[in-house]
């Protein structure tokens, strides 16, 4: 017998399939928050990629960095390398971007570590993804200093 967890897990990997993008994004939602996220990370993957409805793409990508934590980074970070249309890579970064836990300090400093961890994974997109996003990142002594 599936326990509550298990079946609230299978109907949203069941709901990922949904001609309805907004049962997929609620989808989305509920396997990134998911304890066992190792489990559904093709599911979620797929959702990231959904090509029918960039709604999804937002919905899954921001309940991942949500979790904040590194694996929902990774996810993100490994959906946008091997994102096929620019519209999708462009909304992920958004994502990546707007994600308002790195408006602060100390998120910024967390987002840092995550992406320096993340700049050695195994899986070289996740690897290239955390590096590029390293490079873009300002020190924190050019930011003390204000615009030249």
């Amino acid at each position: 017998m599936m326990s509550p967890s298990e079946r609230d897990l299978s109907a949203a990997v069941r709901g990922a399939d949904s001609p309805d993008w907004s049962v997929r994004a609620a989808a989305g939602r509920r396997l990134a928050a998911s304890d066992g996220i190792g489990e559904v990370a093709d599911v979620v993957h797929r959702l990231l990629l959904d090509v029918q409805d960039s709604g999804v793409t937002q919905e899954t990508a921001e309940a991942l960095l949500a979790r904040k934590d590194t694996a929902g980074l990774r996810c993100v970070l490994s959906a946008r390398g091997r994102a096929v249309e620019s519209w999708t890579a462009d909304q992920l970064q958004d994502a990546l971007d707007g994600d308002p836990e790195w408006m602060t300090t100390d998120g910024a400093d967390r987002l840092i570590r995550r992406l320096h961890q993340l700049a050695e994974d195994d899986d070289p997109v996740v690897r290239d993804e955390a590096r590029e996003a390293l490079s873009r990142l300002r020190p924190r002594e050019e930011w003390a200093r204000g615009p030249e």
